[in-house]
């Protein structure tokens, strides 16, 4: 429930996605924000300044980062319920998303504050769109765990999802995190995508393998995002095995007809097939 007196006082949050590399990629709407806003809260208040001068905004900024967002969330909040309109803005890309606001955002929602976002760039969805894999079904997965045991648990628990997947490298760790996929998740089609949107915009489109030994041999540069294809479906079963799950069934007591049956509802096998490598097998 939005607080009410927060909102007569015409208080909100906004989180303003912001260009990921290419100024001109900032909406007017963005920049109409950051010139409106009472305060704007900034990762990194020293880049933030360039997108600011870019976006005619004189509006006085604070820092909010990762090692001060547990003391500072609540002045912010303060404001808002105040009247206030506080902007979020990251380094770039959209607030929230690997970045700094979660904290924010869900602190604002449980105090009934009005909370507002302007979208735009993301580097995850930029590099998805570019990877030429399957965009139907993805999902964002952030950075790696930084240590070997850690960073080798999460690509297990991701090793048989049929879903894209997108991951954020850092560059120093770029050869060890694609080595790392190439041996858990196998030899699958991959892209990397370098600094999106400038001036040296640069994608990788090969097997995992391959983007490993070129990240290890040649060193990766810039903003990093990478897109795997997701786990390929589990090879069919075959005539035997089909048969022979049926057999289970009917050593415990069902009926060889409605065994055919849940065999076939349970592997996607058409029934005739499913009685063809039953017959096959009793001869």
């Amino acid at each position: 429930m939005v607080d009410a007196s927060a909102a007569a006082a015409g208080g909100r949050l906004v989180l303003v996605a912001t260009p990921i590399g290419n100024l001109e990629d900032l909406s007017p709407r963005a920049a109409r924000m950051l010139r409106e806003a009472d305060l704007v809260a900034a990762e990194d208040t020293r880049r933030s300044r360039v997108l600011l001068d870019h976006a005619g905004s004189s509006v006085p900024m604070t820092s909010y980062h990762e090692h001060n967002e547990a003391t500072r969330t609540g002045s912010l909040l303060d404001r808002v319920a105040g009247g206030e309109t506080i902007v979020l803005i990251t380094d770039a890309g959209t607030p929230a998303l690997a970045d700094p606001g979660f904290r924010l955002v869900r602190e604002a929602r449980e105090r009934g504050l009005v909370v507002e976002a302007v979208p735009g760039p993301a580097a995850a969805l930029q590099a998805l769109v570019l990877s030429g894999l399957p965009t139907d079904r993805f999902a964002f997965e952030g950075f790696l765990p930084r240590k070997g045991s850690a960073r080798g648990r999460r690509l297990r628990e991701l090793a048989d999802d049929p879903r894209t997947l997108i991951f954020y490298v850092a560059p120093h760790r770029a050869a060890d995190d694609l080595t790392a996929m190439a041996e858990l998740l196998g030899d699958r089609q991959a892209a990397l995508a370098r600094e999106l949107t400038k001036l040296h915009e640069e994608v990788w489109w090969a097997g995992l393998p391959e983007l490993a030994r070129r990240a290890t041999a040649d060193g990766v540069r810039g903003e990093v995002t990478v897109v795997v294809a997701g786990a390929p479906p589990p090879a069919p079963p075959s005539a035997p095995q089909l048969a022979a799950r049926v057999q289970q069934l009917v050593s415990t007591g069902v009926a060889r007809k409605e065994a055919i049956a849940e065999v076939a509802a349970a592997t996607g096998a058409p029934k005739r097939e499913v009685y063809q490598a039953v017959l096959d097998a009793r001869s």
